[in-house]
Parts: structure tokens; sequence; C-alpha cells
């Protein structure tokens, strides 16, 4: 008979390299707006799924376009003024 054992330690030997690092949880943060924006848009076009969308669902969709839109152009214009370009 085969004993089944666990392998706790195997797995979680190696935890603490596996967490973000403050670079990646700052990058995390700085797209944030982005992600809720999106978020956002999704659930807007989840809503006119399984109908025709009202001119109220439309004037949502467009609200949220415009937003994730808009959350991109200035995560992009951030990026671009630390990175020093167009500067």
């Amino acid at each position: 008979m085969e004993h089944i054992v666990t392998v706790q330690e195997a797995v979680t030997a190696f935890a603490d390299f596996m967490e973000p690092t403050d670079a990646e949880l700052d990058a995390i943060e700085a797209e944030m707006p982005v992600i809720l924006a999106d978020i956002e848009l999704i659930d807007a076009d989840i809503t006119t799924l399984d109908r025709i969308p009202s001119e109220l669902d439309a004037r949502r969709l467009r609200r949220a376009r415009r937003r994730a839109l808009a959350a991109r152009v200035e995560l992009t214009r951030k990026a671009a003024t630390t990175l020093g370009v167009g500067a």
C-alpha cells in the first residue's frame, strides 16, 4: 500500500517569491481607472445582450465607452510624461 503524503512544503516553498512586488502593485494601482472603466463598459454590454438596447441603454453604452477611452488616454499620457516622451 502506498501512502499519500502532503506536499505543502514543496508547494509553498517559493510563496514569498510569488507575491507581487511593490512596482507591480504600483502598476496595478496606476491602471485601476482603466480597469474600473472597462468593468463599467462590460456591465453596460451585458445589460443589452438579451434585448434590443433602449435609448437609455444606448446612452449608458456611449458614456461607458467614452469613460474607458478617456481612462486609457490619461494612462497613456501619464506613461508618456513619466518616460519623457513629447516633453
